[in-house]
């Protein structure tokens, strides 16, 4: 990413502390709205009429759209200034915000987060690249580092502020809270880097490229979402939609490996270390991320917790990632970056298992303590993937080798929640299936239990709707927890992956997460 034109010198005083505030609302901003509707989607489904599962749709289609959307980023940069690009991003974020805060419906509300994703792409590496660009040389550590912080927060904050909002206020507030900080950051900004913008250029697009990524893209994403409730591929629909993805897809790898000049330059997956740290970037965040999503889901829908509550039990591991980034940004030029790796995994795997231990009557605390142990992987998985994968690559690459990352890395993610989801919702039948077997009228035990509940003044019916009830929780506790120790498994697998690739060269310092 080019500097500002004319090599302007750095920001200094007021004009430094105020723009470097700006540039990282931006960034808070926008990941904060990948995880601020974790929480909520219960209190949305219950006040739009739709069910819980139909609203993972406000997650999915947010994180599809941006991920299409981050290939483009480079191309807008060029073609119209790091500034510019930037800016323009925010306020059509803010917008799209606002669209988002006053829909009607579970459709509209789709419409709008898949604009507030797709206008979003600009906003990460825009931030990051402005944030450099205003520091001094030496201090450039510091703008990484203040830029890494908003990164590690917001997702945290994400669900803390979304419960707050949807327990004391109509949901629609964990969109409009966006409009006063995306002013803010737009206009400052604006105001302080105007004159800084970057040199632009004639370049060309690959239209044919973007269109068949966004169709291929988007029917996958359609099979995920609709597939558990239409039957899968016995309905004519998910049929269509997984046949037009593999087919596209097919197409879209032909097409970007002989274009002159790609969308995607999947080239670099020629590389060792790039097709082995992305894979395992990809993975380890979809594991993450399907995670963050199935845990406060849980919590809510079966185990009683409000939406703020089931925020807080999150927030402690934003605080161990954010205690522990600092030192580990220090450390990672003297530690090898696979290392790192291996710490972030075998930590993500240990929470991951210490969670497939957990039970209904589990407290708080059991249920914070797995996510703090998270929070040590959080502070190094981001920085060790990212210089793993980026080994190798030459400067003038970069920006397409980050962008390749993160399209990967976020599209993973929103297929891996389309996923758990559907997985929870079969397993619990499963497990129900089994656990009813039980209940009939000649099982002793049985029998016992209706008759206990006679005692205490309930009728036989509803004794019997009592008992049910207990065991369909049982039955999202036996699938939760079955998730959970699957994917600390695949965590320790991820390993492997990383032990494939070569040790990455000393950089000499931290490289940022997006």
């Amino acid at each position: 990413m080019s500097g500002p034109a004319g090599g302007q010198a750095p920001l200094a005083g007021a004009a430094l502390g105020v723009t470097a505030i700006a540039l990282a609302l931006g960034t808070f901003m926008q990941v904060l709205d990948s995880t601020i509707a974790n929480v909520s989607l219960p209190t949305i489904a219950g006040n739009l009429g739709v069910s819980a599962d139909q609203s993972t749709w406000i997650i999915t289609s947010f994180a599809v759209a941006n991920g299409v959307a981050v290939p483009l980023t480079g191309w807008l940069m060029g073609r119209y200034g790091v500034v510019r690009t930037f800016v323009v991003s925010v306020v059509l974020f803010t917008l799209a915000s606002f669209l988002c805060g006053i829909a009607w419906s579970l459709p509209s509300l789709i419409v709008f987060r898949i604009m507030q994703g797709a206008v979003s792409g600009p906003m990460i590496p825009g931030s990051q690249a402005l944030l450099i660009s205003i520091f001094p040389t030496n201090k450039r550590s510091t703008a990484l580092g203040i830029w890494s912080m908003t990164t590690l927060i917001a997702p945290i904050m994400g669900p803390v502020l979304g419960g707050y909002i949807s327990d004391n206020y109509h949901w629609s507030w964990i969109f409009l809270i966006n409009l006063p900080v995306g002013l803010f950051a737009a206009f400052i900004s604006w105001r302080f880097l105007a004159s800084r913008e970057t040199d632009t250029r004639q370049l060309p697009i690959d239209k044919v490229g973007l269109m068949l990524l966004v169709i291929w893209v988007g029917s996958l994403q359609v099979m995920l979402d609709l597939g558990k409730n239409a039957d899968w591929f016995h309905s004519p629909v998910i049929v269509i939609a997984a046949a037009i993805a593999a087919i596209i897809f097919v197409a879209w790898i032909i097409w970007e490996l002989t274009d002159e000049h790609p969308a995607v330059d999947l080239s670099l997956f020629r590389g060792r270390n790039f097709s082995l740290g992305t894979i395992a970037f990809c993975l380890g965040y979809a594991l993450f991320f399907a995670n963050t999503l199935l845990l406060p889901l849980w919590l809510q829908t079966q185990l009683g917790y409000s939406a703020t509550w089931a925020g807080l039990v999150a927030a402690p591991s934003g605080v161990v990632a954010a205690l522990l980034t600092p030192l580990i940004a220090r450390l990672s030029g003297k530690i090898d970056a696979r290392w790192l790796a291996t710490i972030a995994f075998l930590a993500f795997s240990a929470s991951f298992f210490m969670r497939s231990q957990l039970t209904a009557s589990s407290s708080f605390w059991d249920f914070t303590l797995p996510l703090m142990v998270q929070g040590v992987a959080m502070s190094t998985f981001f920085l060790a993937m990212l210089t793993i994968s980026l080994d190798g690559i030459t400067p003038q690459r970069v920006p397409s080798a980050t962008g390749i990352s993160n399209f990967v890395r976020i599209t993973g993610a929103s297929f891996a929640a389309s996923l758990v989801t559907t997985m929870w919702d079969r397993r619990e039948a499963v497990h129900q299936s089994h656990l009813v077997e039980g209940l009939n009228g000649y099982v002793p035990a049985y029998q016992h239990a209706i008759a206990t509940l006679n005692v205490q003044g309930l009728t036989d019916q509803q004794g019997a709707g009592l008992i049910m009830r207990q065991v369909v929780g049982q039955a999202y506790l036996l699938s939760s927890t079955e998730i959970f120790w699957l994917c600390g498994w695949l965590s320790l697998a991820m390993i492997g992956f990383v032990w494939m690739a070569r040790r990455p060269v000393n950089v000499g310092g931290p490289i940022a997460a997006d």
